[in-house]
């Protein structure tokens, strides 16, 4: 791989004791690194927290994103294969949020000797319906979706986030989410949101030889409850733990079991 210096690029962030396991945190569509704000202290207790930023998210390097290398999700995987390479990162334990957990795959399928665990944090390996497969939207909502973005960003941001957030019971959860999706550059947003919404990476889940574990949330707009036990029933030997929360971000609505989950499964 080409010489990257991932710290600018991917605006990486390292807390937690030097020499402890390893844990780097991937956020999800729409989204930047502080949406791990409430998980990463506590896990950097006892591991190393790497938090990076996408490119086109966050404070990553603007200047290293384009619509044709970032309309796919490979190109994300490859970026988390260089980071982990040139902080020169072992047996991570990598934990993916929602379209993230799409992206741990890919990378630990392309490489999996540098990778000790997954934690695929509701993941949707396919968000479209497709014969006994419910990935919660058909071909017609998605189509929907993605116009709506296309036109008109913001009011599809504020619509969007409090659905994808859950918890109306307390809307500072739904207002933050909005307010990620609006710092989000729309022309980013957009080749990112084809990218996660039509991408189907199925087929991809048997090919995972790390051990793995699936965190899904009781109710998820998003991603529904069969969509963890695909998951699960797809990768050889992984573990499925739902916790009792709400919503597609569980490490921002309930970040205590949600991190006690991380961290019991990446212990030794």
């Amino acid at each position: 791989m080409a010489r990257v210096d991932v710290v600018a690029r991917n605006n990486v962030a390292v807390t937690g004791p030097v020499g402890a396991p390893v844990v780097v945190l991937a956020h999800g569509f729409g989204c930047d690194q502080n949406l791990w704000r409430l998980v990463a202290p506590r896990l950097a207790r006892d591991y190393r927290v790497v938090l990076f930023d996408h490119v086109g998210a966050g404070g990553s390097d603007l200047a290293a994103w384009s619509a044709q290398r970032y309309s796919s999700l490979d190109a994300y995987a490859e970026d988390v294969l260089t980071l982990v390479h040139e902080l020169d990162l072992r047996d991570v334990t990598l934990v993916g949020h929602s379209v993230s957990a799409s992206i741990a795959v890919l990378a630990a399928v392309a490489e999996p000797s540098r990778f000790a665990k997954l934690v695929l944090l509701t993941p949707s390996p396919c968000f479209l319906d497709d014969g006994d497969y419910h990935g919660g939207f058909s071909a017609a909502d998605i189509d929907e979706l993605l116009e709506s973005l296309d036109s008109n960003y913001l009011g599809w941001s504020a619509a969007m986030a409090p659905v994808i957030a859950g918890n109306p019971d307390r809307p500072e959860l739904g207002a933050e989410l909005t307010n990620s999706f609006c710092r989000t550059d729309p022309g980013i947003a957009r080749v990112f949101a084809r990218a996660t919404f039509l991408s189907d990476n199925r087929a991809d889940l048997a090919r995972v030889t790390v051990p793995t574990l699936v965190v899904q949330t009781a109710e998820d707009a998003i991603a529904p409850r069969e969509v963890g036990e695909f998951v699960r029933d797809q990768i050889a030997g992984s573990r499925l733990v739902t916790l009792d929360a709400v919503g597609h971000c569980p490490q921002l609505s309930d970040p205590e079991p949600t991190a006690a989950a991380i961290a019991a499964f990446a212990g030794p």
